[in-house]
């Protein structure tokens, strides 16, 4: 390895490698922050390309200690993690690779659907546990028809979860934005009025301190009894005590969490419900999304270092 190579990374998922930078020698990889923050000052200031991720993100303490630092590269969609702020005041590029994973979390959103539409976890649970010999399960509610008010619409991930809800006889609405100015369905002024117009409310915002909360009591109540909420964007957009007032009082049919404020930790009172399922933020967590990543990411190294 050259003495000074001009990227580092910190530890990608399993899964992911960079065949073609590693054959040249030209990462480093560290295992945290404090790690990178302790090298010898000789080896950062040759370093021009940071791999992170949306989880480590890069601080401006990072940023402030590698003073050629010209790319950052994060795998994933979320840059709540990023000092965007003090990147930008030191003339960094920031890359973050969102688009290896959003069919995948579009799929999960419409799997999160169907799953608290028709209780298919219970359902499953029905049938192996020998309940099906003495009666029928109960009766789920269809897609077909039904509108999806999707929080987000005009990103990737919202316009590919808008496409799945459309094959699956949908409608689609969304929130009043100029980005959804153009894309010719409903649109209303806010998550009250979004909710109350849809049986089946998608977020798939962004995290950020405006958006905490976005969906909290009022909007539950607006969602209605045989109304469905998922969430595959950030876990703080939901008030959780609100939501689980929300199940508890039947006020919602079901919710389906890929996302949870506080994650990892579940509420025991929110793992208690019947009514909702929970994934462990896996959206991406596919093969495919991590080897689309590693692949732009390798390509956008590469051509930044000419």
């Amino acid at each position: 390895m050259p003495e000074t190579p001009p990227v580092l990374s910190y530890p990608m998922l399993e899964g992911m490698s960079y065949p073609r930078l590693d054959a040249d020698n030209l990462v480093r990889r560290i295992k945290d922050e404090a790690e990178l923050l302790a090298l010898p000052q000789a080896l950062r200031d040759g370093v021009r390309v940071l791999m992170t991720s949306a989880t480590r993100g890069c601080s401006a303490g990072v940023a402030a200690a590698l003073p050629a630092l010209r790319l950052v590269i994060s795998q994933g969609a979320g840059q709540d993690r990023l000092d965007l702020a003090a990147l930008a005041a030191r003339g960094v590029r920031v890359r973050s690779v969102g688009e290896a994973l959003t069919e995948d979390v579009a799929d999960l959103a419409m799997a999160l659907a169907q799953m608290c539409s028709r209780r298919l976890v219970r359902a499953d649970a029905f049938a192996r546990g020998g309940a099906w010999r003495s009666g029928r399960f109960e009766v789920g509610h269809s897609l077909v028809g039904a509108t999806m008010g999707i929080a987000g619409l005009s990103g990737r991930i919202g316009q590919a979860i808008a496409r799945r809800a459309e094959a699956s006889a949908m409608k689609i609405a969304g929130l009043r934005r100029p980005s959804n100015a153009g894309l010719g369905v409903p649109l209303f002024d806010d998550m009250r009025a979004l909710a109350a117009a849809s049986d089946v409310l998608v977020l798939v915002l962004p995290g950020q301190k405006a958006l905490r909360h976005v969906v909290g009591r009022e909007e539950l109540r607006a969602l209605g009894p045989t109304g469905r909420l998922v969430n595959v964007g950030r876990g703080d957009l939901v008030d959780t005590d609100a939501l689980i007032a929300a199940l508890e009082a039947g006020e919602i049919f079901g919710a389906g969490l890929d996302v949870l404020e506080g994650e990892p930790a579940v509420p025991q009172r929110l793992a208690e419900q019947p009514n909702l399922v929970i994934t462990p933020h896996i959206g991406a967590a596919t093969w495919g999304a991590r080897a689309r990543g590693a692949r732009i990411a390798e390509d956008e190294v590469l051509a930044s270092l000419g």
